[in-house]
């Protein structure tokens, strides 16, 4: 299967910003139909400079010129046409035998604070299944614990107030999902990127980057989505991090106003 992949975001900038942008692709599982093209109007008046991440993304640094300023970007790329996988049986790790690359992933982060949830996870979850059924069910929590809005979204909102305010956006499940699982000892990392509506009922509001996150169980990282609690096909990462602090598409050094937003996922 393939997808069309996109966006289109436009800038009014006072004066020349820096800017730190993770706006491609994740590196490496990804083969593209037709290359992933990044573009800016108007250049800038240096190339800037490409680097990997401390996460493996693939980041750029530039300095954005003064007025209106639109980056897009535009590719077709190669996925399995499957849903995500499910193992029932995939087994959680004893944290002491855990590869050292996970440990990150088991800790506080700007958003999701285990110490402030930890005694919730245990008396809810530490009785029941382990390993993808103990994952499972603390999306069902969440999936049911939450309500979804765009008009809920807050840039500072953490996990342990999406707990008890009970309403938010995608990132808001990903982050109290992601803190529960490092409670319970497995290691759980964010993930942002394209989601389109494959196989499922189109969504009638304007298309959005999506997040979920990823657990490490039986050796690898499998997907879990707690905002829509189901398997999903077509999706396409473009950034992981610890939590959306570490994921943000793109971060301004200076004033700058978003003047227009659009993201394309759909199979060709």
């Amino acid at each position: 299967m393939h997808i069309h992949i996109g966006f289109r975001l436009r800038f009014a900038i006072p004066a020349p910003t820096p800017m730190l942008l993770l706006l491609q692709v994740y590196p490496g599982p990804y083969q593209f139909r037709r290359p992933e093209t990044l573009t800016y109007s108007p250049p800038p008046a240096a190339p800037g400079d490409a680097y990997t991440d401390l996460f493996g993304n693939a980041a750029r640094r530039l300095v954005a010129p003064a007025g209106v300023f639109e980056i897009s970007s535009d590719g077709v790329v190669a996925v399995t046409g499957l849903p995500d996988p499910v193992q029932w049986q995939a087994v959680q790790h004893p944290i002491d035998t855990l590869p050292i690359g996970t440990l990150g992933f088991l800790v506080a982060s700007r958003y999701c604070e285990i110490d402030r949830l930890g005694e919730f996870a245990w008396q809810r979850f530490g009785k029941g299944p382990t390993g993808y059924l103990r994952v499972q069910a603390v999306c069902d929590f969440v999936h049911q614990h939450i309500t979804f809005g765009y008009a809920f979204a807050r840039a500072t909102k953490t996990a342990f107030e999406v707990f008890n305010e009970r309403q938010g956006v995608c990132r808001d499940f990903a982050h109290l999902a992601i803190t529960l699982c490092r409670c319970l000892g497995i290691p759980a990392r964010y993930a942002t990127g394209y989601l389109g509506d494959i196989g499922v009922p189109a969504d009638p509001s304007p298309m959005d980057f999506s997040a979920w996150f990823e657990v490490y169980l039986s050796g690898t990282w499998f997907t879990f989505d707690a905002r829509h609690n189901l398997p999903r096909i077509g999706r396409v990462v473009m950034a992981y991090g610890r939590d959306a602090a570490d994921t943000a598409l793109t971060t301004s050094y200076g004033p700058t106003v978003l003047q227009h937003f659009e993201v394309w996922s759909k199979e060709v």
